[in-house]
C-alpha cells in the first residue's frame, strides 16, 4: 500500500483535474500542473498520453492505488465476461474502502483506507483491516461500536458535498452499509470524467 506524505491536493493539480469535487483543493485557484514550468505545460497530448492521464486519474482517485496493484486488477477485469471497462470499474467500487467512502463514513478515500487499517469496521459482523477487500452484492459493512462517536466520522455524515450512491444503502442510526449491486460507470457519482475505456486501451496496446 502507497503512503501519502505530501498533500493528497496535490494530486489534483497532477492530474490535471479537480478529481474528488472538494471546495478547498487547490486545483480550483492554481488550474495547472505543479512546479516551476506547470503553467507553461501547454503542448498537444497524443493518444497514448491521453490514455495515461485517464489511467493516472482513475488510479487516483481511488486512493492512489499503487501501479501494481491497478494493473492487477485491470487484469482481472479483461478476463471477466462482458465489458472490460465497466468490469474494472465494477471492481473498483466494491473494494472495501470504496463503499466506506460511499457510505459516508468518512470524508475522504485516503481516510477511509485508514479507517479500515485502524479496525473501525466490520464486513458481515467480522473485523476487517484490508481496505482492498472485495465486496459481493449482500455484503453488509458496519462501523464497530466504539468507533461511531469519532468526530471523523460524525463530521462525514453531517457533510452535505456527496451525495450517497443508490447502489449503497445506508442506515446513518446503525452505521451500517449494505452493498447492494455492483455499478455502472453512469452510475457511480465522480465529480469530474472518468474514462475506463482509455485506461483499457493503455493496458491492451
Amino acid at each position: 500500500m502507497s503512503r501519502r506524505h505530501s498533500a493528497k491536493y496535490k494530486i489534483d493539480r497532477r492530474v490535471g483535474e479537480n478529481i474528488w469535487g472538494r471546495p478547498k483543493s487547490p486545483f480550483n485557484k492554481r488550474n495547472y500542473k505543479p512546479g516551476q514550468h506547470g503553467q507553461n505545460r501547454r503542448n498537444k497530448v497524443s493518444d497514448f498520453g491521453m490514455q495515461l492521464q485517464a489511467k493516472q486519474k482513475l488510479k487516483a482517485y481511488y486512493g492512489d492505488i499503487t501501479e501494481k496493484q491497478f494493473s492487477k486488477i485491470y487484469e482481472e477485469a479483461a478476463r471477466m465476461k462482458g465489458n472490460s471497462a465497466e468490469n474494472l470499474i465494477g471492481l473498483l467500487e466494491s473494494r472495501l474502502d470504496a463503499i466506506v467512502y460511499r457510505a459516508k463514513f468518512v470524508p475522504t478515500v485516503f481516510a477511509a483506507r485508514q479507517f479500515i487499517n485502524h479496525g473501525h469496521v466490520t464486513v458481515n459482523g467480522k473485523r476487517c483491516n484490508i481496505g482492498s477487500a472485495r465486496l459481493k452484492p449482500g455484503d453488509v459493512v458496519q462501523v464497530r461500536e466504539k468507533s461511531r462517536n469519532l468526530a471523523l466520522v460524525l463530521e462525514a455524515l453531517g457533510s452535505p458535498e456527496r451525495d450517497i450512491p443508490d447502489y449503497v444503502e445506508v442506515d446513518p442510526k446503525g452505521m451500517t452499509a449494505t452493498y447492494k449491486r455492483v455499478p455502472v460507470l453512469t452510475d457511480v457519482p465522480y465529480p469530474v470524467k472518468m474514462e475506463p475505456a482509455q485506461v483499457v486501451e493503455f493496458y491492451s496496446s
